[in-house]
């Protein structure tokens, strides 16, 4: 019989943590406070779980009262990312951690404190205000009896995507994690993250342990497997000499290379304002090695990401789809995207890449799991 597992999913979006665990874990819980994503999860995963919300105001009273055994936080990362005025984690929008840990807390005083605490965010948040975040989360679940271990996982090993990320998680007492004396290699746990845990007090560096994680998969399928070549919406060819002509010296170089060879290949880039020689320089950078950049939020126009084409030794470029978006996520095809391509960029933008969730729901989380917390489906 197959075994399910709870779980409480805070700043759900559009529900790609959820999409992500699969039909193997049961949602308790889902809280968001876009009224975008929130139509989105509805129309993904109906409205009996769903809590649309500003996540300050809820309460105790407001949670299930059977204890989760994950509770998922995707906390907003704006005010820790490298593209961001790096605010810091006392800022409006990645303040919101704070609301969260107040409810762990309750949950934790309730006796219903999950088995285990997972929050993700931008790598940004090793080094905001110099680590000194990045130990307050730490010292957050520490201070609630959690052993705590964080890695960085990029979106590259399971869609064609470049996103790397950090996740931090808590064990409870109950749980049974495969650790390892070290990290399990540099790519988990690279130097941001080593220096990062100068900053956590002796106790809760006691509380610290290493997973010993089961490998990522290969990812089988490129950027070109996901684009839609016969979309309508190219630019026109001055459009396209245009951001060419906006390529460095070297890119262009290397750009020149691929048209000659006459190959099938894809690239997808960003305008991007550069200091050369003094001066402010639009660029249009682009990448050729099978993966797209990280999706942004389509806050301004030179936010989203352009998609390259090359074929017979002619390029045209355009706008990235929400459907091409939604798939360098890892969503399924009959993922219901909001109808607006801003609030489906949106979305995908500030989601998690569902297949990654999958491995760590699969490979971490169910293993650690008590066997007491397990409930038939």
């Amino acid at each position: 019989m197959m075994q399910q597992f709870s779980f409480l999913e805070f700043f759900a979006g559009g529900g790609m943590a959820r999409l992500g665990l699969g039909d193997s874990w049961r949602c308790l819980l889902a809280n968001d406070v876009d009224p975008q994503k929130c139509a989105a999860y509805r129309a993904n995963f109906g409205d009996g779980d769903l809590v649309e919300a500003d996540i300050a105001a809820l309460g105790l009273s407001d949670l299930p009262d059977e204890r989760a055994d994950l509770i998922w936080g995707s906390f907003p990362c704006q005010d820790l990312s490298l593209a961001g005025a790096r605010g810091g984690i006392h800022a409006k929008r990645s303040g919101a951690f704070f609301s969260y840990r107040r409810l762990l807390e309750d949950l934790h005083a309730a006796e219903r404190a999950p088995h285990i605490v997972a929050l993700e965010n931008v790598a940004g948040l090793m080094t905001s205000n110099g680590g000194r975040d990045f130990a307050v989360v730490v010292q957050s679940l520490a201070a609630l009896d959690y052993q705590v271990t964080a890695m960085v996982l990029d979106a590259r090993a399971f869609t064609p995507q470049s996103r790397p990320r950090l996740f931090i998680f808590g064990f409870g007492p109950s749980t049974t994690p495969a650790i390892a004396p070290t990290p399990a290699s540099e790519q988990l746990a690279p130097p941001a993250l080593m220096a990062a845990l100068n900053h956590l007090p002796p106790q809760t560096r006691a509380q610290w342990l290493w997973l010993a994680p089961a490998a990522t998969p290969r990812r089988n399928i490129r950027l070109a497997d996901i684009i839609d070549w016969k979309a309508v919406d190219w630019h026109a060819p001055v459009q396209t000499k245009a951001l060419i002509n906006m390529m460095s010296v070297s890119q262009r170089a290397r750009f020149d290379a691929i048209i000659r060879n006459g190959a099938r290949r894809t690239g997808a880039g960003f305008r991007r304002t550069r200091i050369e020689n003094g001066k402010s320089v639009q660029r249009f950078e682009a990448r050729f090695d099978g993966l797209a950049g990280c999706l942004r939020t389509p806050a301004g126009g030179s936010s989203r990401q352009i998609v390259m084409a090359i074929e017979g030794g002619k390029a045209r470029t355009r706008l990235i789809s929400p459907r091409e978006a939604a798939r360098l996520m890892g969503l399924r095809e009959d993922y219901i995207l909001p109808a607006s391509a801003t609030a489906a960029l949106k979305l995908c933008g500030d989601g998690v890449c569902a297949p990654l969730v999958t491995w760590l729901g699969e490979t971490i989380f169910a293993p650690a799991l008590p066997r007491r917390a397990w409930k038939a489906a």
